[in-house]
């Protein structure tokens, strides 16, 4: 019994139909993997982004969406430590970005990339009049899938899966 995410139709790759549905969540993770490397490199590599204060800081970003978030005291939470939680949405950032990109742990790593865009989606572009001029919005959306089907083809995840199954004999017919 097969379980992958994909399977080939029988006889082969199928047409080209069938090609494109097995790889169309893999725009939208390069996309998704590029950006928040992107992001999160951005950050460590801005000097004025993690200070606690000073034009572009991190402190004084937060402390100007704190009182339009959805979430005040997650706003308050993040400025007893700005620096420090500027580095954990940086590095975060990295993580998922990487991960999603190697497709390694990729639900996990989606999953990271969705409660990144819903805490900044809930604190820093809350007020974002008409709603859809926030972007963390439409990357939690973005994350969803990824989220729900993971990375089934090129990914080291594929490959461990797949290892896995020669291991264990699954999927062998004898």
């Amino acid at each position: 019994m097969r379980t992958d995410a994909y399977p080939s139709p029988p006889g082969g790759g199928g047409g080209r139909r069938d090609q494109a549905t097995r790889y169309a969540l893999l725009p939208l993770r390069i996309f998704l993997g590029v950006t928040f490397v992107y992001a999160g490199l951005d950050k460590l590599t801005d000097s004025a982004f993690m200070k606690d204060a000073g034009a572009g800081s991190v402190g004084d970003m937060m402390r100007a969406v704190r009182d339009s978030s959805a979430i005040p005291s997650l706003v308050d939470l993040a400025l007893e430590s700005p620096v420090g939680f500027g580095y954990a949405i940086a590095l975060g950032e990295l993580a998922v970005g990487i991960g999603t990109l190697l497709g390694l742990l990729t639900r996990l790593a989606a999953l990271g990339g969705a409660l990144i865009s819903l805490s900044l989606w809930l604190t820093v572009s809350w007020a974002s009049d008409p709603y859809y001029y926030g972007n963390d919005l439409a990357y939690l959306m973005a994350w969803t899938p990824l989220v729900l089907a993971g990375a089934p083809l090129l990914s080291l995840d594929a490959v461990l899966r797949a290892r896995r199954r020669r291991g264990t004999g699954v999927g062998h017919r004898g």
